[in-house]
Formats: C-alpha cells, structure tokens, sequence
C-alpha cells in the first residue's frame, strides 16, 4: 500500500512539475497575444523569396544581402529547401533580389544559412561576408569574400569551434574576428528541444572569436538570439526571445561585454540591425512565439517590427512600426533600413519591402 501511495505521488509531483513548465513556457512565448494590424504605405512583397529571409544586413552603398532556406528540425519538408544566399540593391527603383554567384567549390548541398553580417575593410573598401551555417544540424561560420561587379561570393575559409556550438546570429567587428550568440545550452537535439525548453533556464551566451583567441564574454540569456554593435563599436546588443528583453553591453578593449541596461521590448525580438546614422535598432519579432512553434495554417504565427530610438540613453523609445497577423507575413526575423525603406525578412516565409515615409 505504501509503495502504491508513493508512486502516485511521485506521478502527481512529476505532472505538477510539467504542468507548471508548460504554463511558463506559454507565458514566455507570450502564447495568449492577440495581435492588431499596424501596417505600413506601399508595402510590397519581394520577388524570389519564397524559402524564408532569415536575416538581412544593409551596406552603407545600399546593397542588402539576404540569406534564405533555412532548415531547421520539425519544419515543413525540409527537403525541398535550398540555401541560398541574395542581394539588392535598395537604390535601384526596380527592387528585385538576385541570387548571388556561389563559389563552383563550395558545398551548396549542405549550405543551411542562418544569421550574417558584413564587414567593410575601411582601408581599402573590400568587404567580407560572415554567414552561419548549420550542415547536418551542425555550426560552421563560412566566410566569403564580396566581389561586387558580378555580385558573386569567393569563399574564404570555414570557421569551426567547439564554443561557437549552436550559432543563431554574428557581428563582424574585423575582417577575422566577430561576436555570436549561441542559442542553445545542450548540443544533443532531444535536449534542445525538450529538456531545454521546458526547464527554460538561462544558460546560453555569447561568445568572441579571432583567430588567436575564442571565449565566453556574456552568458546569462534564456535564449541568445539576434546581436548588433552600434556605430562606434563601443556598445554589443543582444535579443534574449524568451526574455522579451534587448540587452546592451559594453564592450571592453580585451573584447569582455558588460551588461549596462536591459531594454524590454514586448515581444520575441529575433534578429538585429542597427541604422548606422541615427543609431536605432531593429528588429524583426515573433509577437506570439506558440503560434511558430506550433504552426497552424488557420492561424499563423504574426510578424512584428520593433525600432529602439535612443538605447543608449536614459530612456529609450520602443516603438511598434510594422504588425500583421500573419495574413501577409509569417514570422518575421528581421527588419532593416536604408533611407526611407523598410525591408522585412522571415524565418521561412516570405519578404516584405514598405516605404517608411
């Protein structure tokens, strides 16, 4: 009798647990949102993107790379995903991306885009593109040299390391060097995707690489997503999604990042850019995180664009620009400007293009 009474209430206790986890897990996925509609003048969805446009980064010339077909673990036929990566160029008045030229090298089969960052040489103009990748589920940073008459890629090098494990998003800060955001604590997929989400503990982080030296410079994030410097390299930001927060760091002259302040934005906030004149940060956000996790065609996860004025000051402006619920665009990663225009870019549905004026 005993041992009954116990096993039933080692089951009670274990359901109480799990009960209380998956409640928290929808209050981090902010699961009850409701989404109003807050559009934008002259939005126009882009030609040629119909795999996803993960992330997007800006040149001050107005070219815009675009990586897309990102395949990620439980999405729909991932075998019929190719990725690839784009440009366009924002000053022409015909907007249509165009595939860049892939090396003939280059292993495309297994190339899985996920985050980028461009880094400009400022002594001679030539420019480097970092793009995360995941073959087989695996990370690997594939750098790429731009060569802007025949918008084609020359690969440069592959990136490995055992600390740059499960890279969501990089900024580039040289032309060998740059920050990451690991978004996950365990390397094993069941622990990623069961164990981890609902424990929901904070333990992923971010770390630096050169090729002298590789190391953990923040940890503490629930889930390290989208990061980005401001203009005067002196500040690193970085999207926690289940934190609903964007934390800015100071970073110090041996690269180690120091939390100043956290700005709480309201939603999954993915990936980062930064208008290298004004200085705001944007982002493109996940307004209801179980509706992409747990994707119903009748009801799709919404798209959101959040811009931070002023994050360095004492008080930050969050303003919502951009919102649909999910009618023209799902999932929304990422949102970048170059003048008046706003792209928008998704984990794996389309890509949007609006007049901010």
């Amino acid at each position: 009798m005993g041992k009954v009474v116990f096993i039933s209430l080692l089951v009670a206790a274990i359901a109480l647990f799990f009960g209380e986890r998956v409640v928290n897990l929808r209050k981090r996925a902010l699961a009850h949102r409701e989404l109003e509609k807050n559009h934008l003048p002259n939005c126009v969805l882009l030609p040629n993107l119909h795999q996803g446009s993960e992330d997007i980064t800006v040149l001050e010339n107005g070219l815009a790379f675009i990586s897309t077909g990102l395949r990620n673990p439980g999405m729909l036929n991932p075998e019929t995903i190719v990725g690839k990566m784009y440009i366009l160029d924002l000053k022409e008045p015909r907007i249509k991306p165009i595939e860049l030229r892939m090396p003939r090298n280059f292993d495309l089969e297994s190339f899985n885009p996920h985050g980028i960052s461009a880094y400009t040489n400022p002594s001679d103009g030539s420019v480097r593109l970092f793009v995360v990748s995941h073959p087989e589920q695996k990370t690997q940073i594939e750098v790429f040299t731009f060569v802007e008459e025949d918008y084609s890629l020359v690969h440069v090098k592959t990136i490995r390391h055992e600390r740059l494990y499960s890279v969501n998003d990089i900024v580039a800060v040289g032309a060998e060097s740059f920050f990451a955001t690991n978004d996950h604590y365990f390397e094993n997929e069941f622990l990623r995707s069961t164990v981890e989400l609902i424990l929901a503990q904070p333990r992923t982080n971010v770390v630096y690489y050169s090729p002298t030296e590789v190391k953990v410079v923040s940890d503490g994030y629930y889930f390290a997503n989208g990061i980005n410097i401001s203009p005067d390299q002196k500040h690193v930001y970085v999207a926690d999604l289940f934190d609903h927060n964007v934390h800015v760091l100071e970073r110090k002259h041996n690269n180690e990042l120091v939390l100043v302040k956290s700005v709480a934005v309201g939603s999954l906030c993915d990936n980062l850019e930064v208008d290298p004149k004004t200085g705001d940060v944007w982002s493109g956000c996940h307004p209801n995180g179980w509706k992409l996790f747990f994707f119903d065609p009748s009801d799709p996860p919404g798209s959101e664009v959040i811009r931070i004025q002023n994050i360095l000051s004492e008080e930050p402006v969050v303003k919502q620009v951009y919102a649909d619920d999910g009618q023209i665009l799902q999932g929304s990663s990422v949102a970048a400007v170059y003048g008046d225009k706003l792209l928008i870019g998704t984990v794996f549905h389309k890509a949007l293009i609006c007049d901010l004026k």
